[in-house]
């Protein structure tokens, strides 16, 4: 989203995301209240996260934060008379923001079971509480709004065009979910496209049990994407940040788990279960391939030191009806 965007106005309703590992898939309703001049920045008050100075009784006043453009985006518009449904992937709204999860139970009483991954836990909410979830990617929404949906015949065409997006002779990434390689991608080239979604391709660096040549193998399109476009090299990475490791001829998905001297990281793989050390070079910011477009894992192309992710840590006290976090001087609680 482009800083000067008509939708990130002063006095504008937004909601902020944040970089922060731990709090990924979490959005707060706020109101933007000022601008840097170059409109990078925005300060925003929210709509229901507040503050308390220790012992002071002077009450709650609206958290107030700087943030950057690329944590911001638009309210996006409440559907109605939608009938939410197992599996459904949604936003419910609690500790006053909307958090990610998935429908795992139609209740009788028109309640939902609803999981989160970030917690590994499931709640219950009401109708009322949910929103189906929605990413917000080159100023579109994706999946698109129910009302801006295509006909049949759009859909038809549209899976088309995807199947074109990668042809023979398209350099690619492959993935695998046999044990030891969940989270590897491996470049290849498209030899040929098979059909029904299925392609044959040649790794670039996986060979033959003889060694005598590049493995050429069928995969489907669940387990390959376009390569990736070359991403800003940040100066240094953070704590829980999410990157990709170079390492066994492959790209592996992982998470900074220690900053080490010297530009050094010990990275931590959820796929394997394993931690190992990188030098900066091997390591390049995560990006996941989403309909048809790539977009930072972490949801910015820009990580703030300073957001509201650091305000609200400690994702235990969120689920208290009157939790409070207590960071440096200041006592954050929630409204809802």
């Amino acid at each position: 989203m482009a800083a000067d965007s008509p939708q990130f106005q002063i006095g504008g309703h937004v909601e902020v995301t944040s970089p922060v590992h731990a709090m990924r898939g979490s959005l707060f309703p706020a109101k933007i209240v000022a601008a840097s001049a170059d409109r990078t920045k925005f300060t925003v008050v929210f709509n229901k996260v507040k503050t308390k100075i220790y012992r002071k009784v002077t009450g709650h006043k609206a958290l107030r934060e700087e943030v950057h453009v690329a944590l911001l985006r638009p309210l996006p518009p409440r559907e109605k008379d939608y009938a939410f449904k197992f599996s459904d992937a949604v936003d419910a709204f609690f500790a006053g923001g909307w958090w990610e999860g998935v429908i795992t139970k139609v209740l009788d009483d028109g309640r939902f079971e609803v999981f989160f991954r970030f917690l590994k836990q499931k709640f219950e909410f009401e109708a009322d509480e949910l929103r189906l979830h929605r990413e917000w990617v080159k100023d579109s929404w994706v999946p698109p709004l129910r009302e801006e949906e295509r006909d049949v015949s759009n859909t038809k065409e549209d899976k088309t065009q995807r199947k074109e997006d990668i042809g023979a002779g398209t350099q690619v990434e492959v993935s695998n979910d046999e044990d030891g390689f969940q989270g590897a991608w491996f470049a290849a080239s498209v030899v040929q496209v098979v059909g029904n979604d299925k392609f044959l391709v040649q790794y670039k660096s996986i060979e033959t049990d003889d060694g005598k040549e590049f493995l050429t193998e069928e995969v489907d399109a669940q387990h390959i994407r376009p390569c990736p476009p070359e991403a800003v090299m940040v100066d240094c990475y953070g704590l829980n940040e999410e990157i990709d490791a170079f390492w066994n001829d492959g790209w592996w998905e992982g998470v900074i788990r220690k900053v080490l001297h010297g530009g050094r990281y010990k990275v931590y793989f959820e796929g394997t279960d394993d931690e190992m050390v990188f030098d900066h070079c091997d390591l390049r910011p995560r990006q996941a391939w989403k309909d048809r477009t790539w977009v930072m894992a972490s949801q910015v192309a820009v990580l703030c030191s300073q957001s509201v992710g650091h305000l609200l840590v400690q994702i235990g006290c969120f689920m208290r009806p009157s939790g409070y976090l207590r960071m440096g001087g200041y006592r954050t609680s929630f409204s809802t």
